[in-house]
């Protein structure tokens, strides 16, 4: 369950209006990823996380040049049962203590559409970093209608495999691959 985290964990994507790299950084109550698997062919599981920190460097005029970095806590996942997410603390899966720690830092920006771009980055998850691609979408760039300042929204997905995590308990029977969506604001940096 640790790489289904966070792919998770995020986007800086294409697109907008302004000038050279401004930094972002993310509105953590505006900001999710959310994870699904399969549970032995009977259900989906669902958790999520929220609330969590990073900046974007955001380039309109070149955003191939953009970059992201987030972090958030393993522990501050979201399951709906505490019991569940106890299991998923556990040594079955990620035997996480308080200070460990989910990082997501890109590495390059492919654009591929007016609004969407592949983000790849460096995951880490239970002390193992692998490569991930986000499939990321601009949604909207702009003046925040309430805050009165430049604001990014994005959407991205991407499919981990609990495996590379060395948290991949009871698989097959329970998917190794988890499906991760984000969804994630962003506010100009005062």
């Amino acid at each position: 369950m640790k790489s289904i985290v966070l792919a998770g964990l995020i986007a800086a994507t294409p697109l907008a209006a302004a000038a050279a790299s401004e930094t972002y950084t993310l509105d953590s109550g505006h900001s999710q990823i959310v994870f699904s698997y399969n549970h032995l062919g009977y259900s989906t599981g669902y958790g999520m996380y929220s609330g969590f920190e990073g900046t974007i460097e955001y380039d309109a005029e070149e955003p191939a040049a953009s970059s992201v970095e987030v972090s958030f806590p393993v522990n501050s996942m979201i399951t709906g049962w505490e019991p569940r997410f106890e299991h998923f603390m556990s040594d079955d899966f990620f035997g996480a203590s308080d200070d460990d720690m989910v990082t997501f830092t890109s590495t390059s920006i492919e654009v591929t559409g007016e609004k969407t771009a592949e983000i790849t980055g460096e995951l880490t998850l239970n002390g193992v970093t692998k490569e991930v691609v986000l499939d990321t979408t601009l949604m909207q760039a702009g003046e925040h209608p309430m805050e009165g300042k430049p604001w990014l929204g994005f959407n991205a997905t991407t499919t981990l495999l609990r495996s590379d995590y060395n948290v991949g308990a009871y698989a097959p029977y329970v998917s190794d691959e988890v499906e991760v969506e984000i969804s994630l604001e962003a506010m100009k940096a005062e």
